[in-house]
């Protein structure tokens, strides 16, 4: 990796009394800690668009990323694995997302990624806390970014992202609306891949993957009982339990399928093309990543994060290790974790605010199928109308830069409701799976003027 290559994080570090912030030079990234309460230490990385152009009529997006997991860390695999400016080796992403927006990588809930906790105890035990805390971060990245007061902001979260993404949605459009917060549009939520009803997941998999041929037909009957298990479990608001009869779920289909991998169902468990070096883990570990990288791998994420990246932002404390997901976060949310979110995106869509939901079609732990099942209950008045409104392809084909004579996607919109069906792509995957698509997708959810 040449000095050349990551010469872009020359610092300019600003101290003050409740938090750190440093950044390049020319004013296109900053980074720094919010503490939106006592013994909590969030940390976000924002990068100006090098493409940025702005009006009153159209103005600049910016996105503020969240991570899956819950555990998972932006600053690291959302920023170099997916979407951000530079892969993993240091080269620029074709396709970055940061071309049609500004974007922010929040490391939460704290205790993720470079985010930390002074004391354990301030560790999150609910989403409600979460959010609260996320909530507090926007208010200091209002004060911080003077862009952002007229710039739209843009939820995009990904898996359990998706879920706090909806979530800090309703928040803000609350906040807004009542006057507690001021100077900021909530421009929409995006929801992609994301673990909304986890019943509604559990009651597909056996079907999908028996059609797919990766499940035993003579298991169907089995993995189907724990589905109606969890759903029952689920409507006694036995969450906790729920989540081990999931858990058990997930161990199952791993032994009756020859270990299929739950992001992508073309995949056996092991077989990630996302992450530079593939890694073995059972079917339960899936949705939080406990990284257990070999020391020996080329450009292992955790190595490259905490050996090149951390000493550059400099602001990191010495104790802080970097890791893919945290194990202790998924943990404590255990009572949360089963906890759908269906009301949180009925509550966005009666408020006006703009839900964008992208899947993709390899995605086993949270199944396009399971997606349409809980889209078909929200009580949204525009549901029967866009329900029969037809799916639109998408060849997305701009001459010497992507052309692609295949269908590469659907989608079909209503009102303030779109949904994408991303092809080819799998759990945690749609960006680097269908980067094209993917960039075009997020440019017309979020109007850049980029597009």
């Amino acid at each position: 990796m040449e000095t050349s290559a990551i010469a872009f994080l020359c610092l300019l570090c600003i101290h003050g009394a409740a938090a750190i912030t440093a950044g390049t030079q020319d004013g296109m990234q900053l980074w720094g800690y919010a503490t939106p309460r006592p013994k909590v230490n969030i940390f976000w990385w924002w990068y100006r668009s090098p493409n940025r152009v702005s009006s009153v009529v159209k103005p600049w997006p910016t996105i503020l990323w969240l991570q899956g997991g819950p555990g998972g860390s932006a600053s690291g695999r959302g920023n170099f694995l997916e979407i951000g400016p530079l892969d993993l080796n240091m080269n620029p992403r074709n396709f970055t997302w940061l071309s049609v927006a500004d974007i922010i990588f929040v490391d939460s809930p704290v205790g993720v990624g470079f985010s930390y906790a002074d004391d354990p105890s301030a560790l999150v035990k609910t989403d409600s806390q979460t959010v609260v805390d996320l909530v507090g971060v926007i208010k200091v990245l209002l004060k911080k970014l003077s862009t952002l007061k007229s710039s739209p902001l843009f939820l995009v979260g990904e898996s359990y992202g998706g879920k706090i993404a909806a979530m800090v949605g309703v928040s803000l459009s609350r906040a807004i609306r009542n006057g507690t917060i001021i100077n900021l549009k909530l421009g929409g939520v995006v929801i992609g891949d994301g673990w909304i009803s986890p019943e509604d997941y559990a009651l597909s998999y056996a079907q999908l993957l028996h059609d797919v041929s990766r499940l035993n037909d003579n298991a169907v009957g089995d993995v189907n009982k724990m589905a109606v298990t969890v759903r029952e479990q689920v409507a006694a608001g036995q969450f906790a339990t729920a989540q081990k009869t999931w858990t058990n779920q997930l161990d199952l289909i791993d032994s009756r399928s020859d270990s299929v991998n739950m992001d992508n169902f073309l995949l056996d468990t092991g077989m990630n093309p996302v992450l530079a070096n593939w890694q073995s883990m059972t079917s339960s570990q899936l949705m939080c990543r406990n990284s257990q990288q070999s020391q020996s791998a080329p450009n292992n994420i955790d190595d490259v994060i905490n050996r090149v990246i951390k000493p550059m932002l400099k602001i990191i404390p010495k104790k802080i290790v970097w890791e893919e997901a945290t194990l202790q976060v998924y943990e404590n949310l255990a009572n949360d974790f089963m906890k759908p979110a269906i009301n949180e995106v009925d509550k966005l869509l009666a408020d006006g605010v703009n839900v964008t939901v992208y899947n993709g079609q390899l995605d086993v732990i949270c199944p396009t199928v399971g997606v349409e099942a809980w889209v078909n209950k929200l009580k949204w008045f525009g549901l029967s109308k866009f329900l029969s409104l037809p799916r639109q392809p998408l060849h997305y084909c701009d001459s010497a830069i992507y052309c692609s004579k295949q269908i590469r996607a659907f989608v079909r919109s209503y009102k303030n409701f779109t949904f994408y069906w991303i092809l080819q792509a799998g759990h945690m995957q749609v960006p680097v799976d269908q980067p094209y698509p993917a960039l075009r997708m997020i440019a017309s959810a979020t109007l850049s003027p980029g597009n």
